[in-house]
């Protein structure tokens, strides 16, 4: 096989959260929202206790259901999107893109502080970017391109990819055909059985299947709940990213 492309997912691919539950990841979004919130209080946006109560309400619900939709639909609603709406609901004066990013980089902070590369990650990679007809991409599903951006920059990853994509910037999200088909055009790739992709739930193997890319299923060793099954066999595996090596040797064999 002519190998001209590695697509990898972030989350539990390449990194991993420290405590995995729950309770962590809805820790982190009420901290990041309380953040925002004294943004807007520094600015008098938000200046009694009265419209704060009524924008976080807002929030929460905005946000409950916009994920809800993506979920169903395909369709992302970027964070930053979605204070743009709520504050719009709150009849407050519309401000500028750039201050609507701040907000859902303010949001997405304290999740950043979790995220941290598996042990073999960086040397995996490196060892990859050796490989010099070969280009290497991150195709994530989340609300933010910046987070995913920020935490690569600040492990020494971001140097490793040709680009970086996520639902957040494209506007649909895996396991949508149409998100993978961009990645492989943002690679300067034609020919989608020339790539693979490489992720650890349904959405990166269906989806990746649908669009016609090799697929390796970095296996976790926990499920989330309510995680869909995947409904196809012929898929490859690997227990741990630097699995990947070998694997690309006895593709490039056959």
């Amino acid at each position: 096989m002519d190998l001209k492309g590695l697509i990898f997912d972030f989350g539990f691919t390449l990194f991993e959260f420290k405590d995995v539950s729950v309770e962590r990841y809805l820790e982190c979004y009420k901290k990041g929202l309380d953040k925002s919130i004294e943004k807007l209080k520094e600015l008098d946006i938000l200046f009694d206790n009265e419209v704060i109560s009524k924008f976080i309400k807002t929030f929460t619900k905005e946000r409950a259901a916009n994920f809800k939709e993506s979920i169903r639909t395909k369709n992302e609603v970027p964070t930053f999107t979605i204070y743009k709406q709520v504050l719009e609901k709150l009849n407050i004066k519309e401000q500028n893109e750039d201050f609507y990013f701040e907000l859902a980089n303010l949001y997405h902070s304290f999740e950043e502080n979790e995220w941290i590369p598996f042990v073999k990650t960086k040397q995996t990679l490196e060892k990859l970017s050796k490989i010099k007809t070969l280009k290497m991409a991150v195709l994530s599903n989340h609300p933010n391109h910046a987070t995913i951006e920020n935490l690569l920059k600040k492990h020494d990853l971001l140097r490793f990819f040709d680009t970086v994509v996520t639902s957040a910037e494209f506007g649909k999200r895996k396991p949508h055909p149409e998100i993978f088909f961009y990645t492989l055009q943002k690679m300067g790739l034609e020919k989608p059985e020339s790539c693979l992709i490489c992720g650890d739930e349904h959405a990166d193997i269906i989806g990746g299947h649908r669009a016609g890319l090799q697929t390796i299923l970095c296996k976790r060793l926990f499920k989330f709940p309510f995680e869909k099954e995947i409904e196809m066999s012929n898929f490859l595996q690997v227990n741990d990213i630097s699995e990947i090596l070998n694997l690309i040797d006895n593709i490039k064999k056959n």
